[in-house]
């Protein structure tokens, strides 16, 4: 048997790696782009920035250090600089595509910090596998600036899993749409019409207020925040307050509100206070083609028809109204039921108008006397 050379013992002693291989090495020197990594073959290791990891956050000076183990997979022996290719991401990756597979044929649930927003969804990395979920499904509501959910932690389902295409898509949406549900279902069942519950305001719109009162999204309507006339809801309400509401009516999964109070009612008690024929004062608060509105109190108007403004015609109530014109009135019709009292200015007028002429003539014949 022939004596080997040096070389030949040299490179006996070195490992017998192949490309696909994993392995232990030891980090030698790290530099925020890429690790130096000792695998005990013939030439050292290189594991760049993007093969060490998908989080583009990540600090590799911070993460390791010169004395580390680390285990790496041999992507390339020679990159052209005589230098072993390894990626360290890639074995967590390879571990980690069983997990995401099954979570797609089980329908379960991932849960992942979002790594990066980009241009039409988020990415969200499952142990060093980024999963995609697009803008259409990052939320059950349209979200129009996705850095909301920059570096937060988000639930999600597979919606779909392909690693041979590097393919892999998540569905927030859903989700979130199946625990508003169960949420809206376990809602209705504790509450009842006639109920008394609070809320929140999560939306105000020109035509009311969207209130959660726990699971479950309720209507207060714009005719049903008040008593009183209220012009717009915005200057009521705003997103995050808290209100009292009764359950007015449930239709399916509909629930309409009302902070109409019966304690609270201004026309409990009107027909004593206002019975026809009473003298009433009151401002104008609204003008229609068809007459005035005249408050009398708060949550109480009255209609004086256009008819009933003037003994002379009058086209409409603007040409001789005004809204916060202080006017005074006689009663002449009262519906309770239909929260609704007539007006007349001209009855008044005819009345002071006949006083006016029975004092003229018994002067007159006191007079002739």
């Amino acid at each position: 048997m022939s004596e080997m050379t040096f070389e030949q013992m040299l490179e006996d002693s070195f490992k017998n790696i192949h490309t696909g291989d994993i392995v232990e090495g030891t980090v030698i020197s790290v530099t925020p782009s890429e690790i130096a990594v000792n695998i005990g073959y013939k030439s050292d290791g290189i594991v760049t920035k993007n093969e060490y990891s998908n989080d583009p956050s990540v600090e590799l000076t911070e993460a390791v250090k010169p004395g580390d183990s680390i285990s790496v997979k041999v992507l390339k022996l020679n990159d052209g600089d005589g230098q072993v290719v390894l990626s360290h991401k890639r074995i967590a990756s390879e571990k980690v595509s069983k997990v995401l597979e099954d979570a797609f044929n089980d329908h379960t649930v991932l849960k992942a910090k979002v790594s990066e927003v980009v241009k039409g969804g988020l990415v969200a990395t499952v142990d060093e596998v980024p999963v995609f979920i697009p803008a259409s499904l990052a939320s059950d509501t349209f979200t129009k600036n996705l850095n909301v959910f920059a570096d937060k932690e988000i639930e999600f389902y597979m919606s779909e899993f392909n690693p041979a295409k590097r393919r892999y898509i998540g569905d927030c949406k859903t989700l979130l749409r199946e625990r508003r549900d169960a949420a809206k279902e376990q809602a209705l069942s504790h509450i009842a019409e006639g109920d008394v519950v609070e809320g929140t305001i999560k939306n105000v719109t020109s035509f009311g207020a969207f209130v959660d009162i726990g699971g479950i999204d309720g209507l207060l309507h714009i005719s049903e925040m008040s008593w009183g006339r209220i012009d717009y809801p915005q200057n009521v309400f705003k997103k995050g307050d808290t209100v009292k509401v009764i359950i007015k009516e449930i239709k399916g999964d509909k629930v309409a509100l009302s902070a109409k109070f019966d304690e609270n009612n201004p026309w409990l008690g009107v027909e004593n206070k206002y019975p026809v024929g009473t003298i009433v004062k009151g401002k104008v608060a609204r003008m229609t083609d068809f007459g005035a509105f005249v408050q009398l109190e708060e949550g109480v108007d009255a209609l004086l028809h256009v008819s009933q403004i003037s003994r002379k015609r009058i086209e409409k109530p603007s040409d001789v109204l005004s809204v916060g014109d202080e006017i005074e009135a006689k009663v002449v019709d009262i519906n309770i039921d239909d929260h609704k009292i007539s007006l007349s200015m001209k009855e008044l007028i005819a009345e002071e108008e006949d006083s006016a002429e029975i004092a003229g003539t018994s002067d007159a014949e006191e007079v002739n006397e």
